[in-house]
C-alpha cells in the first residue's frame, strides 16, 4: 500500500485567512489579491490530496480534488482581471467559503471539537432509539485511529488533543454504538456522521449576505440548521434499525447498512438539501441571485444564451 503525505493545515488556512480578508476588506484595494492567493492556496490543499482518492480507486473524488487548482486558478484569474471591479456574487463567495471552511476545519483538526461533535449526535441518536423503541442501544467506547497503528481508546491516547495535523487514519476518530449488555453492534460514528459538513454550508452561505437584513439570515439559520439535525438523528436511527432489525439481508454484495447508507440515505439527504434550499431561496432572494448570477458568469451554455437573447432583441 503505498503511503501519500497529507497535505499541510497551514495551506487550508492560510488560504482562509487570505479570504476572510478579502471579504471583510473588500473595501480595501488589496482585497481582489489577497482573494486571489486564497483561491490557489484553498483549492491547492484540496488538489494534494488526489494521489490519496487514486489510491482508494474513487474516479468521482479523483475528478474533483483533481479539478479543484484549476477552479482556483480560474477564480484568481478573475479576481484579478475584475480591475477593482468586482461582482457582489464573487464577495459572497469569498465569505460563504470563509464562513464555513474555518468553523469546519477547526472541528476536523482540534480534536476535543471532533469527539465532542461525534459524541453529541451519537448520544442524541441512541437516546432517540431506545425513546422510539428501535433498539436498546447505547454509547461505546471513543477510539483514535492513527496510521500505522492499531486503534487504541481515547483516554488512552497521549497525543496533542487541541491539534492534529496527520497522522490519522481516513477516520482517525470515532465512537462505538453498543447493545444493552455491552456487545459492539458493528456500528461506530465519525464525524461524517453529524452533518456538519451540510450545516456548515448553508452557515457560510447565509452568514455572507451581509446586504440581508440580519433578521432574516438569523431566521433561516433558525431554520436550515435545526432542520438538517433532526433529519440527521431519523437518518442515523433509521439506518442503526435497519442495521440491527435486517442482520442477514444481502443485496449485490450489499449488507443493508452499506445500502442504506451509501444509496438510500444519500438520495433521502440530497432531496432534503435540495428542498431546503428552495425554502431558502424564497427567505433570501439575495442568496438565489448570487447563485444564479455566478452560474451565467462561468457557464458558457448561459452566456451564449445571454447573448443569443439580446440579438434577437
Amino acid at each position: 500500500m503505498i503511503s501519500f503525505p497529507e497535505p499541510h493545515s497551514i495551506l487550508i488556512f492560510a488560504g482562509l485567512l487570505f479570504l476572510g480578508v478579502g471579504f471583510h476588506g473588500r473595501k480595501l484595494s488589496l482585497s481582489a489579491p489577497a482573494s486571489a492567493i486564497g483561491w490557489v492556496l484553498f483549492c491547492s490543499y484540496f488538489f494534494l490530496t488526489t494521489p490519496y482518492y487514486i489510491e482508494i480507486n474513487d474516479p468521482v473524488l479523483v475528478l474533483m480534488a483533481a479539478g479543484s487548482l484549476p477552479v482556483g486558478i480560474a477564480l484568481a484569474y478573475w479576481e484579478i482581471n475584475s480591475r477593482g471591479n468586482i461582482p457582489a456574487s464573487l464577495v459572497w463567495l469569498r465569505g460563504a467559503v470563509f464562513w464555513s471552511g474555518l468553523p469546519y476545519m477547526l472541528v476536523d483538526k482540534v480534536p476535543w471539537l471532533n469527539v465532542l461533535a461525534i459524541w453529541f449526535i451519537a448520544w442524541q441518536t441512541t437516546l432517540y432509539l431506545r425513546w422510539t423503541g428501535a433498539g436498546d442501544i447505547h454509547l461505546g467506547d471513543t477510539y483514535v485511529h492513527l496510521e500505522g497503528q492499531a486503534p487504541m481508546k481515547w483516554e488512552e491516547w497521549n497525543g496533542n488533543k487541541w491539534f492534529m495535523e496527520s497522522g490519522g487514519a481516513e477516520h482517525p476518530f470515532y465512537t462505538d454504538l453498543v447493545s444493552a449488555t455491552g456487545e459492539p453492534i458493528g456500528i461506530h460514528f465519525i464525524l461524517a456522521c453529524t452533518a456538519l459538513q451540510s450545516m456548515i454550508i448553508f452557515v457560510g452561505a447565509i452568514v455572507a449576505l451581509q446586504a440581508t437584513p440580519w433578521r432574516s439570515r438569523l431566521r433561516a439559520l433558525m431554520i436550515a440548521i435545526p432542520l438538517i439535525h433532526i433529519l440527521n438523528i431519523f437518518r442515523n436511527a433509521g439506518l442503526v434499525w435497519l442495521h440491527t432489525s435486517f442482520d442477514g439481508w444481502s443485496w449485490l454484495s450489499m449488507n443493508m447498512f452499506n445500502f442504506g447508507h451509501s444509496y438510500a440515505a444519500k438520495a433521502g439527504s440530497l432531496a432534503a438539501m435540495f428542498l431546503m434550499a428552495l425554502v431558502l431561496f424564497e427567505l433570501l432572494p439575495q442568496l438565489h441571485r448570487h447563485i444564479i448570477d455566478l452560474m451565467d458568469k462561468v457557464y458558457p451554455i448561459s452566456q451564449s444564451r445571454d447573448q443569443r437573447d439580446s440579438r434577437q432583441s
